[in-house]
């Protein structure tokens, strides 16, 4: 009797087997540094990179001294804020930069134009989605804010209030970079690239899949890239820009020692040296802007040793 059913408890022993090895492989792979995970990182040697940035025109106008801070934090002022003087002690608000709410982030043209990318904060309002699908414009001019770019194919909802995330200026052709990550949750990646030209305010190039919290353009010896901060995890990626257009697949850099973090600020300070600046982010309605929330980052990138150095900035 025992032999025939001998084959059966013989399977079952294999298979438990398996099982263990298995498990113990995972086990082993999610204890190794997450610094060691099939990062392929070599974009070449890049310096601090040249900005076309100007301020507003109407600035000289109203004859207020440069340098000129822009604050976004929404801590004293809704919308837009400019400070100035004496440790930015003084202050340009008119009550019309309060019209469209809050921005998380921003991008200055060589004409002064500011553009503007909304986002949801503390609580959401009636007007709270539909604010979320426009790019906004600071007028270099005219010094009012308003909406440059509609897009109708961005869907904020209750369990992703986000719309557009983040946002880069092409100062090699004049072209803007934007993100947005509606759509999005907990398991799906549906975020959104696009490229755009604000001459004709055509989508050039729309590339879906990709949650990105912020965006900025570096040039190296081996060409030219949009480096990336993911919504999704704590890492840094790199997109190839080959004839104005990103690839679809993009390079991953280094990855930050917080699993917890994102990187939200992206800055070339020095050669092959990043500032990181990275905040929690679960796609919920917090705060993002809250300073508390933030850590530093330095990131240095060895030409020898082909590897990234992330550490606490001091």
């Amino acid at each position: 009797m025992m032999k025939k059913f001998l084959p059966i408890l013989s399977a079952l022993v294999l298979v438990l087997l398996l099982a263990s090895i298995v498990i113990y492989k995972k086990n082993i792979a999610n204890s190794a540094p997450i610094t060691h995970k099939n990062i392929s990182n070599n974009i070449g040697i890049f310096g601090k990179q040249k900005s076309c940035a100007r301020l507003p025109l109407f600035l000289r106008y109203s004859k207020i001294p440069q340098p000129v801070m822009i604050d976004l934090s929404q801590k004293r002022f809704d919308g837009i804020a400019l400070l100035y003087g004496d440790n930015f002690k003084k202050v340009l608000h008119p009550k019309q930069w309060e019209q469209y709410d809050h921005f998380s982030t921003y991008a200055l043209d060589p004409k002064g134009n500011i553009y503007l990318i909304p986002t949801p904060y503390v609580s959401i309002k009636p007007t709270t989605f539909n604010l979320q699908k426009n790019l906004y414009i600071l007028d270099s001019k005219s010094g009012r804010v308003g909406i440059f770019i509609h897009f109708d194919d961005i869907a904020p909802s209750p369990n992703n209030p986000y719309g557009l995330s983040a946002i880069a200026f092409d100062c090699d052709d004049g072209t803007i970079w934007l993100a947005s990550i509606d759509k999005s949750d907990y398991s799906r990646q549906k975020g959104t690239i696009y490229h755009i030209s604000p001459q004709t305010k055509e989508i050039l190039q729309k590339l879906k899949g990709f949650d990105l919290l912020t965006m900025s353009i570096i040039k190296s010896d081996k060409g030219k890239y949009l480096l990336a901060g993911s919504a999704r995890d704590n890492g840094l990626y790199a997109f190839a820009i080959v004839n104005n257009s990103i690839s679809s697949k993009p390079i991953k850099l280094l990855e930050l020692p917080n699993p917890n973090e994102h990187i939200r600020k992206i800055k070339a300070i020095d050669n092959n040296t990043l500032q990181l600046q990275a905040i929690p982010f679960s796609y919920s309605l917090i705060a993002q802007s809250a300073k508390k929330d933030r850590t530093i980052y330095i990131a240095s990138y060895d030409p020898e040793t082909k590897k990234w150095r992330v550490k606490l900035s001091k």
